[in-house]
């Protein structure tokens, strides 16, 4: 499928500003090892995984090819967790999180997105009977972990769970509570989030979720 050339799986990963300023040997040899890398998943390469495998793909990619380079295991790791988390913007949905509607929205939009945005190798468990200030749901199956544990790789799955931290750990009125991921030892990912009546400090503490 064409969303599966190297190309075209980078200009959509969180890597995407980041690779232009790599030297053209470096992206060169990022775009083969993408193709490998396709071939060796493509049970997992459908149009549902497509923005996953990206980053799964592109990640594994950069640590690899940076090492081969000349970096340390070390600074290569730094770099590919750094230059995926710089491109997360929280501030978007920071600003939805002030409004009243929050919650009841990502009850509804989270269920669509994750079906549509999910091919192969997902499972989800999720719960109609929530609190109208509460909703919560559980990932069972990850292809994040399935596909970076068989290469002894988790620690680039646990660096793509620190995103949600980014994404939703600071949102206003809203307290993002997990203690558990796939891909940091869980046995499942669990994703809570509690809609309180006044901010973070004010008569409540954020989780500390990882």
């Amino acid at each position: 499928m064409k969303q599966y050339e190297a190309k075209q799986l980078v200009a959509i990963s969180r890597y995407q500003n980041y690779f232009p300023s790599l030297p053209t040997k470096i992206q060169e040899d990022v775009y083969a090892r993408i193709r490998k890398l396709i071939e060796e998943e493509k049970a997992y390469c459908d149009k549902g995984n497509t923005k996953h495998m990206a980053q799964i793909l592109t990640s594994i990619a950069l640590y690899e090819v940076l090492q081969r380079h000349g970096r340390s295991e070390e600074e290569s790791y730094r770099i590919v967790s750094e230059e995926m988390w710089k491109f997360l913007d929280p501030s978007g949905m920071q600003k939805l999180a002030k409004k009243r509607f929050f919650l009841p929205l990502m009850k509804k939009i989270i269920p669509f997105g994750f079906k549509k945005g999910s091919g192969y190798g997902w499972r989800y468990t999720w719960h109609a009977d929530d609190p109208k200030d509460e909703f919560h749901f559980e990932c069972n199956e990850c292809i994040y972990e399935k596909i970076l544990s068989r290469r002894g790789l988790l620690k680039l799955g646990a660096m793509c769970c620190r995103a949600d931290i980014i994404n939703y750990g600071s949102l206003p009125y809203t307290d993002f509570i997990r203690t558990q991921t796939l891909c940091q030892g869980g046995e499942l990912c669990d994703f809570r989030f509690v809609r309180h009546e006044t901010d973070a400090g004010n008569g409540w503490e954020r989780s500390k979720s990882i």
